[in-house]
């Protein structure tokens, strides 16, 4: 481990197969906390490259509680995070509204580190439960058509990692990686990071990981989200080819807003904005969460344009359907955790 990290320290990357590595030695019981702290930080000072976040992240899946992944054409739709803004958690009402529209969703996410509330922070305050087995996951995919996937659960050897970089207080590798790690084998997927620089590299390591389909997104304001504020930078995974757009909200005839008038507040007032958003509710919520369930709605496939995806989104909600998923959800993942008591 020391040899990998005077090599971070000298400027020089590691081989997907060193950093394969590296990782499974962050996940043992032989190094200590700031043996990780120095390493994730050293990385994150060097730059991440494309074969070291592919390495750790087949190294985060290695030791990923067993899936069947029986479901096929399923998306994940996550952030970062990172990004500072404050904003509500607009992947996971998204997620709903992608359900809504008749996509398997399986969406993986964990309680805040670096944002100030958490996918699964939100989703528990709705009454979601999240610690059941990956069988009990998959029967709630398919029975539902969402499911979520708590990292912290489903990936139970990171707990010393996510102690350690909750300490640390910045965005590290595993801000960037935790959205690749999910265990469920994803046909597409969208992906938002704060970091322009990544947009591209990131759309590489998708490609290796063998997604079909998938958008890498860099929101107005450096967001870790597709933003109203203004041109969104978009990465488009199609058919092993890679090709960068821009979306402008005008292009899918959505208004500006800035993201101000975005932002969310705690697990409470983060779970009533979703909850208003699914029942209909207008405004700079709703149209965001519009922009983007529609592009994941086109990552899917389900959509020929990113605008007819804004369009399915709102039927998703505007019908009921987005709100029935969550109400289902809520009814299940309880029969589930009591079943597995």
């Amino acid at each position: 481990m020391k040899a990998y990290l005077q090599k971070l320290l000298q400027n020089q990357s590691l081989t997907e197969e060193e950093m394969i590595i590296a990782a499974r030695k962050l996940f043992s019981d032989t190094i200590s906390d700031s043996e990780i702290a120095s390493f994730i930080t050293a990385l994150k000072m060097k730059g991440e490259t494309v074969d070291e976040m592919v390495g750790i992240v087949k190294a985060v899946r290695e030791q990923t509680l067993p899936f069947q992944n029986s479901m096929p054409g399923c998306i994940d739709n996550c952030g970062t995070g990172g990004d500072g803004s404050q904003s509500f958690n607009v992947s996971s009402t998204s997620a709903f509204v992608m359900a809504g529209a008749g996509i398997p969703v399986a969406k993986h996410g964990n309680r805040s580190i670096s944002s100030k509330t958490g996918s699964a922070d939100v989703l528990e305050t709705l009454g979601i439960k999240l610690n059941i087995t990956p069988e009990q996951n998959e029967e709630q995919l398919e029975s539902v058509g969402i499911t979520f996937l708590f990292a912290q659960h489903v990936q139970p050897k990171m707990g010393r990692i996510t102690k350690v970089r909750r300490e640390l207080g910045i965005p590290t590798i595993f801000n960037l990686i935790g959205p690749l790690t999910n265990p469920i084998n994803l046909d597409s997927q969208v992906l938002g990071i704060y970091r322009k620089d990544f947009t591209e590299p990131f759309a590489e390591v998708l490609k290796k990981l063998g997604r079909k389909r998938a958008v890498v997104l860099n929101g107005a304001g450096s967001m870790d989200e597709a933003s109203l504020q203004g041109e969104n930078e978009l990465v488009i995974l199609e058919n092993g080819s890679i090709r960068k757009v821009m979306l402008h909200p005008f292009d899918v005839n959505l208004p500006v807003y800035s993201n101000e008038e975005i932002r969310g507040g705690d697990a409470k007032e983060n779970a009533e904005i979703l909850l208003n958003v699914l029942k209909g509710e207008k405004g700079a919520y709703r149209d965001t969460v519009l922009l983007n369930a529609g592009i994941g709605i086109y990552a899917a496939g389900r959509a020929e344009t990113i605008a007819e995806g804004v369009q399915l989104a709102a039927e998703s909600i505007d019908t009921g359907a987005a709100y029935r998923k969550l109400q289902q959800l809520v009814e299940k993942s309880g029969k589930l955790q009591k079943a597995g008591i």
